[in-house]
């Protein structure tokens, strides 16, 4: 064996256990009580601490251009401080261009990734652009092929997709394995809401809530579960983030129904109160926080947890998609010196390097169990997008994907001093876990020490996703 961890407590989305785990050759190779080393074989004491599979963060958006800029985080910078917050695989989106085959978008948008050097092992959803004609919706195929078996389509934005246009991609998917994520708000009324808030002056951060509110976002998960069960496909609702959508998903998956979602740690951790004045002791403004969709009310949140407990919410993942603070000020002044409103501002957080510390620091303090935070940040992720034959847990045969976590350590983000991003700011300042990852392992290799990574750019490999097909809410 190359390497032996010894001593620790082995976390899996239904147990925990004393064990030490072997790895050869970038795989887990033994998992038992007393394992003995070779005479080359690295031994890390784990003793105290749990030993958990990488996370999976199935929603980023790196170096994604956006509003007139690009994401900060760019495939190196972005996949290195997922690696420092124990997330040992990524899921980017492509985006397919109007008339441009979804494979041909795939080629361009890895070309690009490739080119950056990718810290960790990666994979892509297809965020769908075009399915007007049948050769762009048959393009989905030629994804597949290639191991991308998830795609995204957009329920607003001038790029969005149509109900009718939605439910054929949904058929589509069905017939060759594939997966459907959907972002879920009602387009019209988001612009009707917009165009009032403007023609009333309405231009702050708060505004972005107000058009992007529960109701906009709740009756539009509706409806895609709906359209989901008219095309008899299955369905997962990304960046859920409202109390009606947790709802619709859980009747759905009663009643037999294939349908999940995925939330993440910014509905989970804060409300709309932010879009009124930020959190200024953190150098936060209200515009700092815009994303999209964008914080809820506390009914929400706690719609949220509870989901999550009760198997309604399947995922966790970021949405990672941070921009600079001077780029956030567009919401006052535009790029050009024009005046600027909430419509300007570039939508999106980061949290790529928080979200695994987060969730397991929420488990520490008792809010729900470790298997459980395990289990939505590895397992479900591994097994819905297909890559469960190598990533997800700590199982003989997988990649050695593995993060050895801390439960006593005591960590405060700032930005400035421990985040390794591209970042001048971050929504998780000054917030503290309870416990912390003290090394990551991607297939084998330390990418991160504790303190700083210690992999190198191009470490990351492409995953290949398998079809997935499923007939019922279970995996």
């Amino acid at each position: 064996m190359d390497l032996l961890i010894k001593g620790g407590t082995v976390v899996t989305a239904k147990a925990s256990f004393k064990a030490d785990v072997a790895v050869k050759n970038g795989k887990i190779s033994a998992i038992g009580t007393n394992l003995k080393p070779g005479k080359k074989t690295e031994v890390v004491d784990a003793k105290g601490k749990m030993i958990l599979p990488g996370a999976i963060d199935g929603h980023t958006h790196l170096a994604m251009p956006f509003g007139g800029t690009i994401a900060t985080d760019d495939y190196h910078t972005g996949t290195r401080a997922a690696a420092c917050g124990g997330t040992t695989t990524v899921f980017d989106f492509v985006l397919q261009g109007v008339g441009e085959p979804m494979d041909a978008a795939l080629a361009r948008r890895d070309a690009i990734c490739k080119e950056q050097g990718p810290a960790i092992d990666y994979s892509y959803h297809i965020g769908v652009g075009d399915v007007t004609t049948p050769e762009m919706l048959a393009s989905m195929d030629e994804c597949v092929k290639q191991g991308i078996t998830s795609f995204k389509v957009f329920m607003v934005y001038d790029f969005g997709v149509d109900d009718g246009q939605f439910y054929e991609t949904l058929q589509h998917a069905a017939k060759i394995g594939a997966l459907v994520g959907v972002h879920a708000e009602n387009k019209h009324v988001n612009d009707s809401l917009i165009k009032k808030c403007l023609a009333e002056g309405k231009t702050e951060a708060w505004w972005h809530y107000v058009t992007k509110n529960e109701d906009v976002a709740g009756e539009a998960c509706v409806r895609a579960v709906n359209l989901a069960k008219m095309a008899g496909a299955s369905l997962y609702i990304v960046h859920l983030d409202n109390e009606q959508g947790v709802k619709a998903v859980a009747d759905a998956r009663a009643e037999g129904y294939p349908i999940f979602a995925e939330t993440c740690p910014q509905y989970l951790s804060l409300t709309k109160d932010v879009y009124k004045n930020g959190i200024p002791e953190n150098g936060l403004r209200a515009r700092d926080f815009v994303c999209s969709p964008p914080m809820k009310g506390k009914a929400s949140q706690d719609a949220l947890w509870n989901g999550i407990k009760t198997g309604a919410v399947s995922t966790l993942a970021t949405d990672h998609c941070p921009f600079l603070q001077s780029e956030k000020d567009w919401g006052i002044t535009k790029k050009d010196g024009t005046p600027g409103n909430f419509t300007t501002i570039p939508n999106g957080c980061a949290g790529i390097e928080n979200m695994y510390p987060y969730i397991l620091s929420e488990a520490n303090k008792g809010r729900i169990s470790f298997e459980k935070a395990v289990e939505i940040s590895a397992t479900n992720p591994a097994k819905l997008f297909g890559i469960d034959y190598c990533k997800g847990a700590i199982e003989v045969g997988l990649d050695a994907d593995i993060v050895i976590y801390d439960p006593k350590k005591k960590f405060v983000v700032k930005n400035a001093e421990n985040q390794h991003g591209a970042l001048d700011h971050t929504v998780w300042e000054n917030v503290e876990f309870k416990g912390y990852p003290v090394a990551t392992y991607s297939r084998g290799k330390l990418v991160f020490d504790g303190k700083d990574y210690v992999g190198q750019a191009g470490d990351g490999q492409f995953v290949k996703c398998k079809k997935v097909k499923f007939k019922s809410p279970e995996f």
